[in-house]
């Protein structure tokens, strides 16, 4: 017999999104679970390095207004403007408040948080760049998870650790909790709640070259897709610029805020062409557009000219700060400080010392603008009308709340995770107060079950990893940074035909129960094969090049037609993928503008750096 946990709140996911909706739902009085297939501080939010995004004022003039202008330009006007709002308002609050659970910033000789320059982030609307992202050396994303999750434990959260959510339970267009397989054991478990909140974050292991651990498979997204939410914004995918090159491992972008620069195979530096005035802190669309851009035109670097370098040593950095005019310089000793983690990476990946040589590079993708609808309150919602799903939450990279628009800034990922986790949070504690128990359906697991025993059973000839290789290679070949309508149709066909064969041809070799990743690497494959078809389908459709959305065959923004998200539907409840379900696609969910409605600077233009 199948065994039930019943709690208040069920939080799926142990990141930073996760922790902190956790934390607050637990401080509102609820009774929480956190089920997560990691242990919590092995979760992907360890893995920010550079900086998290706020207002503070404490090098130099800075105004949460600006900060959210730098949201919606930087998200190409598709941002949610109410979010972006909410976003930088209230991550003045979140990062004090962070500072007194013990996060350990850096300081400034006066005590106060330190902040360097990011990537598109200005004062005075555009006018320069301003130094925003609190740090905490090239560690930020490792402490703030650290912090939360030791606030958690504080607070009596109880952990389920290394179970993995396999299903979402849905009853009477309700959220009736999840079904989970506890990994060393391989039982399945039901969570029955009255809230549940996805945080499961991204599914970057689609693309071939990416930042993203191996774990980050879109189970969240998947398993409320397969039961009918939408996936919004499934076009817009973030390729960072600076990833190791071939292993996509990330180079922070805090490295271009104190002063690295991007050269090309010529040794020339280049942004200048792209970015004439912010030139290296541009956003990352617009700096891996340019990457890819010097690469196609024979200016790429090593044999196969196929990378940029990113150069840091106080040789070149010094020199462009003279030149500038800037007052600052660096020492070989301030990098070490300020970038210890990026040195190890390069010096033990690449076998390059960034203090006396550059390091190459090429854009990895990244992380995802679109997911899970929501509103700011991290309430799932059912379609362009905002139809709250009763008992349905989401917050962090899995959500689409949609302050990042089209482009998300560095720096608003971590912004994001504890300024809507804690809206979350909250929202659910004041919801389990007034709200009861929607009933479970009958079984509800008998039908994950069988899916999990069709992959374990297979007697195909193919295996796992053929498909996903395959996958990922059509992905980074035609869905990438740049796409057009040919490739994207092939890109659907084959993603198609590959789902075929993960339904009718696959075997596994490991037919047991206890720590079975061969099962849950198969499983986890079907999540990522339907979220690639969502992530095609939305970009076929978007005939337009807006943020990280960059068509050949569609070269401009088309704010006539186009300034509305996409909402991407898979119909058909069976969770098998033997039979291909239908999937329609709605482009009729409008941009909230309200900044613009009130200061004309928030209105769509052409995005100048």
């Amino acid at each position: 017999m199948v065994k039930t946990h019943q709690f208040d709140a069920i939080i799926v996911g142990a990141g930073g999104a996760g922790l902190m909706a956790a934390l607050y739902a637990s401080k509102g009085g609820a009774n929480v679970a956190v089920v997560s297939k990691l242990y919590p501080t092995r979760s992907h939010t360890g893995t920010a390095q550079g900086g998290i995004g706020a207002a503070l004022g404490n090098l130099e003039e800075d105004n949460p207004l600006w900060h959210a202008y730098d949201t919606v330009k930087g998200g190409d006007y598709l941002a949610d403007q109410n979010a972006a709002k909410v976003l930088a308002e209230e991550a003045i609050d979140a990062v004090i408040e962070l500072e007194h659970m013990g996060l350990p910033f850096d300081r400034t000789p006066e005590g106060k948080i330190s902040q360097r320059r990011f990537g598109g982030h200005t004062s005075n609307f555009g006018d320069k760049p301003v130094r925003r992202a609190c740090h905490a050396a090239d560690r930020t994303g490792h402490m703030i998870l650290q912090t939360l999750y030791q606030q958690c434990i504080k607070h009596h959260v109880k952990f389920f650790d290394e179970y993995q959510v396999v299903d979402a339970i849905m009853n009477n267009g309700a959220c009736a909790g999840v079904v989970a397989m506890q990994l060393g054991t391989g039982e399945l478990t039901v969570f029955h709640g009255k809230a549940t909140l996805f945080a499961t974050g991204g599914w970057g292991k689609i693309w071939s070259v990416t930042s993203n651990a191996h774990s980050l498979t879109g189970d969240g997204a998947a398993v409320v897709y397969r039961r009918g939410v939408p996936m919004q914004d499934m076009e817009f995918f973030q390729f960072h610029p600076t990833g190791i090159y071939k292993l996509g491992i990330l180079i922070t972008e805090g490295v271009r805020g104190e002063g690295g620069v991007l050269i090309n195979g010529k040794g020339e530096r280049f942004m200048e062409k792209y970015a004439p005035r912010i030139k290296d802190l541009a956003s990352r669309d617009v700096v891996s557009r340019a990457i890819y851009m010097e690469i196609s035109s024979g200016n790429g670097a090593g044999k196969n000219k196929d990378y940029v370098y990113l150069d840091v040593t106080p040789k070149t950095v010094n020199r462009y700060f003279a030149e500038a005019g800037d007052e600052r310089r660096i020492t070989a000793e301030d990098v070490e400080k300020k970038l210890p983690d990026i040195l190890e990476f390069c010096r033990v990946y690449l076998g390059v010392d960034p203090v006396k040589d550059p390091m190459p590079i090429q854009p990895t993708a990244h992380y995802a603008m679109g997911g899970i609808p929501t509103n700011v309150n991290a309430e799932a919602v059912l379609d362009e009308h905002w139809t709250v799903i009763p008992g349905l939450y989401a917050a962090g990279e899995v959500a689409c709340v949609s302050c990042h628009g089209a482009n998300r800034l560095g720096t608003n990922s971590l912004v994001d995770l504890v300024v809507f986790g804690r809206r979350g949070g909250k929202n659910i504690a004041d919801y389990v107060k007034r709200a009861d128990f929607v009933p479970l359906p009958p079984a509800p697991e008998r039908e994950i079950e069988a899916e999990l025993n069709r992959i374990r059973n297979g007697k195909g000839k193919t295996r796992p990893h053929e498909l996903r290789s395959a996958m990922q290679k059509e992905m980074m070949q035609n869905v990438g940074v740049f796409r057009e309508e040919k490739g994207l149709n092939g890109a659907l066909e084959v993603v198609r035909e590959l789902r075929e064969r993960f339904s009718k041809d696959l075997t596994i070799d490991d037919k047991g129960s206890t720590f079975n990743t061969d099962l849950m690497e198969a499983w986890e494959l079907g999540c990522l094969l339907d979220l690639a078809e969502a992530t095609a389908l939305a970009a076929l459709k978007r005939t337009e090049s807006r943020g990280a959305h960059s068509r050949e065959d569609y070269k401009e923004r088309d704010d006539a037609n186009w300034m509305v998200h996409s909402l991407v539907t898979r119909h058909g409840s069976e969770l098998s993928p033997s039979t291909a379900p239908a999937l329609t696609i709605n482009v009729n969910k409008k941009v909230d503008m309200s900044l613009a409605e009130v200061d004309p600077r928030f209105a769509p233009k052409v995005r100048t750096y």
